[in-house]
């Protein structure tokens, strides 16, 4: 069976700082017509960094999308030309003050691949050298350590929510497991 969808025409509908907004005419397998709200995302990088201690450095932060506050491993947008892993260097440096000296590719996954095009780089960050770090003018968050152990447990217990930091914990955890 052939999945595929033939674009016929595309629109922006809005364009801003992170992403934009277009929609699609597509022709279906079946040859029927129909329509996709489609966001385009330029990507971006996730890092479960791991102190000495093997505590995870997580950010804590208000999302207004979900009006909640949460817990999450740093994580921001790739800039148009940057490497994954400077990126993922200096989004650790922002939001932690910390610089990786050993950083490695764990995975890369779609976030929501039904309307978005977003594609997040996931690295796991070791021997953490503390820097000073600059958070962004409009990022209000706080740094917490928590034992890679509780914060796994947190994933379980629904309080840790976001599908980027979920993936994370459990993906670095299940490949340390031994070596925690």
């Amino acid at each position: 069976m052939d999945f595929y969808e033939t674009t016929l025409s595309s629109k922006v509908i809005y364009s801003g700082k992170i992403l934009s907004l277009r929609l699609d005419e597509v022709r279906l397998p079946n040859g029927k017509t129909s329509t996709r709200e489609i966001v385009d995302h330029p990507g971006a990088v996730a890092i479960v960094a791991l102190n000495d201690k093997n505590e995870v450095l997580m950010v804590k932060q208000y999302r207004k999308p979900v009006e909640e506050v949460l817990l999450e491993i740093p994580a921001g947008k790739v800039e148009r030309g940057e490497v994954h892993e400077a990126c993922a260097q200096r989004e650790l440096m922002e939001e932690t003050g910390f610089f990786a000296r050993n950083l490695q590719h764990i995975t890369d996954f779609y976030t929501s691949p039904g309307f978005c095009s977003e594609r997040m780089h996931l690295y796991l960050a070791r021997d953490l050298v503390k820097k000073q770090g600059q958070a962004d003018d409009d990022e209000y968050i706080q740094l917490e350590a928590v034992p890679m152990e509780e914060a796994v447990k947190k994933v379980y217990d629904g309080e840790i929510k976001d599908a980027k930091t979920i993936s994370g914990l459990l993906l670095v955890y299940s490949t340390l497991k031994g070596a925690l």
